[in-house]
């Protein structure tokens, strides 16, 4: 009998790396927009007269959308095509800004920031999937994930010197024009670079009841984090959010788990590979969100830096991201098992981190806060690289949309906690330090001011410590879930992704 011929490798896409380059800018917008329009904020308040009450709506508004919208958005880009939805996303998002820009009141800016949320919700899932699905080489695959990835770590940063720099020497509603032209050279480049691969559509019909419980269960989960930050854990409306999150979340695995064609295949996240992936860097994402918030707020409010000095003195954790994701992750990435990057990676984040537990008022900038972040960014950008792109490995084509939006998902939900966490502990430190100094703080005077100042870096370190913590705990999770070797080394497909097998032969992905 004669053998079968192997089926013959296909090609790789000649305009892969242009492509890259017009999705990583599109990464780069929606990732500056998370922090941007933070700094653009107090002066957009104070221009389209929104109370002190809403203000946090602008903020809120964007988060809701995004976050509960990203698995209906990376379904749609694998059922409509990667390239369509991110080509829509794109053009979307820039409208949604436009809008942001020109507001004239309450209601048109908190409406702009709900469409660029619900535009970035198909924007993000389809960008990722699409280098998923163009980079099968192992190689060829680190080093695209490592750029990706040091977007997706360093584009916060870069948000807060672009944001400070737009309002202080233009105006806050640049913070949202900026976005227009990122979003048209993006989506021209697209369309003309960017080839799909054939049959990595899913053709499955639309799970109407998984989509409705997954965003109303992960609205009331972002929307419980946002309002205990203000509110308090206690609060009936909050505590209602985390059991309304709670029972639809239940529900929806539930539906997903007997539906024929699910929004999310169970499969997709029971996988432990990529489980450990979203666990491990939704955790340190919380810590990545408390630092921002918590070195802004020092930087300016007790260091008296403008925001452009804010923003530039997040330069050096932008560097270290970009080196440890582009020469360390993505240059060892072939070489080693994935949780031998992302384990000790998180632990040189927390080594970082741990420095900054030791903040005060007069700390050296130079001699502390440099140093910290150079070892946090490098540590970030070390695991980011392999966690990005073992979140798409081995998954089935058809499904590379949803397990990218999975991260976008773990990031988003992570955020909300790390921001609503990590500023209740901050506060409730504060509160206790002048408590304890009542009688100096009622003196009044220069000794008043230095206990208020002390009292915000007391309340700072002690949730760095917190953030320590859940690094640690991060490092911990990729060791002990992670188990896949280094790429193309031959590790059998994984069991939860058996049942695609057949099309891991048709489209060139890597399997673990």
């Amino acid at each position: 009998m004669p053998k079968t011929a192997a089926p013959a490798p296909l090609a790789a896409d000649p305009s892969r790396w242009k492509a890259l380059v017009f999705i990583a800018l599109a990464q780069l917008m929606v990732v500056l927009d998370a922090t941007i329009v933070n700094i653009a904020l107090p002066s957009a308040q104070t221009d389209l007269g929104i109370s002190d009450g809403n203000r946090q709506w602008v903020i809120t508004a964007y988060a809701l959308a995004f976050g509960g919208l990203l698995l209906f958005g990376g379904r749609i880009a694998d059922k409509w095509g990667r390239k369509n939805a991110f080509i829509v996303g794109l053009i979307g998002f820039a409208l949604a800004s436009a809008l942001g820009g020109a507001a004239n009141g309450e209601a048109m800016m908190l409406g702009a920031r709900a469409l660029q949320g619900a535009f970035g919700a198909l924007l993000a899932p389809a960008a990722l999937s699409l280098l998923a699905v163009m980079f099968t080489d192992a190689k060829e695959r680190a080093k695209a994930f490592g750029i990706y990835g040091a977007i997706a770590g360093g584009g916060g940063a870069v948000g807060l010197i672009l944001g400070g720099f737009l309002t202080e020497y233009l105006n806050w509603r640049w913070t949202f024009f900026v976005n227009i032209p990122f979003a048209i050279a993006a989506a021209v480049g697209a369309w003309l670079v960017i080839r799909e691969p054939a049959g990595g559509r899913n053709r499955a019909p639309l799970d109407i009841p998984g989509v409705i419980l997954s965003t109303l269960g992960l609205v009331a989960l972002v929307y419980g984090f946002t309002r205990a930050e203000s509110a308090g854990w206690s609060d009936t409306v909050t505590v209602a959010m985390f059991v309304a999150s709670a029972t639809l979340l239940a529900a929806f695995v539930f539906v997903e788990s007997r539906v024929k064609s699910p929004l999310l295949p169970l499969r997709v996240l029971l996988e432990r590979n990529r489980g450990g992936v979203y666990l491990s860097l939704g955790l340190a994402v919380i810590a990545m969100f408390g630092l921002f918030l918590f070195l802004t707020y020092y930087l300016q409010v007790v260091k008296g830096f403008s925001p452009v000095k804010t923003g530039f003195a997040f330069l050096p954790m932008i560097a270290g991201m970009i080196t440890g994701s582009t020469q360390i992750g993505a240059r060892l990435m072939t070489r080693v098992a994935p949780r031998l990057l992302m384990g000790p990676g998180f632990l040189l984040a927390a080594t970082g981190m741990l420095l900054l537990t030791q903040l005060e008022v007069g700390s050296s900038y130079p001699a502390l806060i440099l140093p910290a972040q150079l070892l946090l960014g490098l540590g970030m950008g070390t695991a980011f690289m392999p966690a990005m792109s073992l979140a798409t490995h081995g998954v089935q084509p058809a499904d590379a949309g949803v397990a990218s939006a999975m991260v976008n998902t773990s990031q988003q939900v992570g955020g909300a906690i790390g921001t609503a966490l990590l500023n209740t502990i901050a506060a409730s430190a504060t509160t206790a330090y002048l408590t304890d100094h009542a009688a100096e703080a009622a003196a009044g005077g220069p000794a008043a001011k230095l206990i208020q100042a002390q009292a915000m870096v007391e309340g700072y370190a002690s949730a760095i410590w917190w953030a320590v913590g859940i690094l640690v705990a991060s490092s911990a999770i990729a060791f002990a879930l992670i188990n896949t070797g280094r790429p193309g080394a031959g590790t059998p497909v994984a069991s939860g992704d058996r049942d695609g097998a057949e099309a891991e032969v048709k489209i060139p992905v890597i399997a673990h």
